[in-house]
């Protein structure tokens, strides 16, 4: 059966989305399909609303309505204690395992000369200038264990090097070449308990 253009670009739509397939953005659509005008409008405002409302925290680059995330804007947070991750999934990965009470910088991505990415491209820069700005005791660096992420985690300790400021990264049990995105949260746990300094 050929199905009609709108159901097919909708399908094409979602099926262009991180982890949607083909299949799964086809189930998507005929729910849709299902539902009635109330539902798909409120959907379509909220999908619309998410990118005019939502921005990057002006400090560690998550995400949020406001100027500073709720994590920066929580004083029962250890603000001293930086956790560095490559992307902002990477965050609600990391809070889910109860583990970590400071606060986070996103680099949004990992150093990949392959691909152009330089420090440059990251935010490293805004990672200097917090630890600059303020009397930072600890970063952890919280990278997958792939290679660009090995790569991002030595150029980061070397720089950070000439600070008088404890670099540690995740203790393994992540396997190599994993996301955290994905890991459990007893793993993540575990690994933010056994880090080492670096």
């Amino acid at each position: 059966m050929s199905l009609p253009i709108s159901i097919r670009n909708l399908i094409n739509h979602f099926s262009s989305l991180p982890g949607l397939g083909q299949k799964t953005s086809e189930r998507l659509v005929f729910y849709l399909l299902k539902q009635d005008k109330n539902f798909l409008a409120s959907f379509a405002e909220n999908l619309l609303r998410i990118k005019d409302n939502v921005k990057n925290c002006a400090l560690c680059g998550s995400l949020t309505e406001q100027n500073l995330c709720s994590i920066c804007n929580d004083s029962r947070r250890d603000h001293l204690a930086i956790c560095v991750v490559a992307e902002l999934s990477d965050i609600q990965s990391l809070e889910k395992s109860r583990e970590f009470n400071g606060v986070y910088h996103v680099l949004n991505g990992y150093l990949s000369p392959t691909e152009g990415i330089n420090p440059e491209n990251l935010r490293i820069k805004e990672l200097l200038e917090r630890i600059n700005n303020n009397r930072i005791k600890e970063i952890i660096l919280a990278l997958n264990p792939t290679i660009e992420g090995e790569t991002t985690v030595l150029y980061l300790t070397k720089l950070l090097k000439r600070y008088n400021i404890k670099i540690t990264k995740l203790a393994r049990g992540l396997p190599q070449g994993s996301d955290l995105e994905y890991a459990d949260e007893v793993t993540l746990a575990n690994a933010m308990k056994g880090r080492t300094q670096v």
